[in-house]
């Protein structure tokens, strides 16, 4: 008999000392699980992610990283529960599995410990592929963007502990949003969730509740998004890596304005101007 799925969310009771008080209630918690990525029968990657939207996570995580170019050259797809963990096996066109192979003989290191070395650097620090469009945004539709996010964070309004990530577009406002513990795993989900239904990125704005990392930046381009906005900061990494690939940073984006650190052309503002 084969192990299930975990939940996404565990209800526990944990004992409180509020204002001197002991108090006693029920609390939900994210579940974190060890999720191995699998590819023709090649482990590649273990992630602690929340074991929701598995195939999102398995498409997007497949796209983001370059394994594969577009969604149908992921075969097939396999969730399978086990006693540590969820693999996620899945199964490549021929190209992309015959490349597959051969990066993972290119990256693995000579004493056997799997992704290291220098091709390991070097692949961590892989240049962002240049993003092309003409989006522009009003300020007002930056504000939009970020408070579309807890109306629709689900599984953060039960636990208060998980990421987000969305889509928002000027048309339709908040097109997608999926969540996970792990803010990396949340925007692959969403670029899973995207590449699905077929919508592309180029029309919109990535909208995370995380601070941005070059990892984040590297992610956004792969799925082609022209405006990446965070309501934390970002690192000094992430902004050069953000302006190189021609992508509009926005980050510090809270209910009282934002700030934007890369491409401000694709801004339409009638804010003045100060130097602080």
């Amino acid at each position: 008999m084969s192990a299930a799925l975990p939940a996404p969310i565990v209800r526990v009771r944990p004992t409180g000392w509020r204002l001197g008080e002991v108090v006693e209630r029920a609390r939900s918690l994210p579940e974190e699980t060890a999720v191995c990525l699998s590819y023709d029968r090649v482990s590649h990657a273990v992630m602690m992610a929340t074991p929701a939207d598995l195939e999102d996570f398995a498409l997007g995580f497949s796209l983001n990283e370059g394994i594969i170019a577009r969604a149908a050259d992921l075969l097939e797809l396999a969730i399978q529960p086990t006693e540590h963990g969820i693999e996620l096996r899945m199964w490549l066109a021929e190209s992309c599995g015959d490349a597959f192979l051969q990066r993972r003989r290119q990256m693995a290191g000579p004493v056997g410990c799997g992704l290291c070395g220098l091709e390991s650097l070097a692949e961590a620090m892989r240049p962002p592929p240049a993003v092309t469009s003409d989006l522009r945004l009003s300020e007002a539709a930056i504000g939009a963007a970020v408070a579309a996010l807890p109306r629709a964070q689900e599984l953060h309004r039960q636990t208060g502990a998980v990421h987000a990530a969305g889509f928002w577009t000027p048309e339709r406002g908040l097109v997608e949003l999926r969540e996970d513990v792990g803010r990396h795993n949340a925007l692959d989900k969403l670029a899973g969730a995207l590449a699905r239904t077929g919508r592309s990125a180029a029309g919109g704005a990535v909208v995370m509740t995380s601070r941005v990392s070059i990892e984040l930046v590297q992610k956004a381009a792969a799925m082609g998004a022209p405006v990446l906005i965070a309501i934390s900061a970002p690192t000094a990494l992430a902004v050069r890596a953000a302006e190189a690939a021609g992508m509009t940073l926005i980050a510090v984006a809270r209910s009282d304005g934002f700030e934007v650190f890369t491409h401000p052309e694709r801004l339409q503002t009638r804010a003045a101007h100060h130097v602080a």
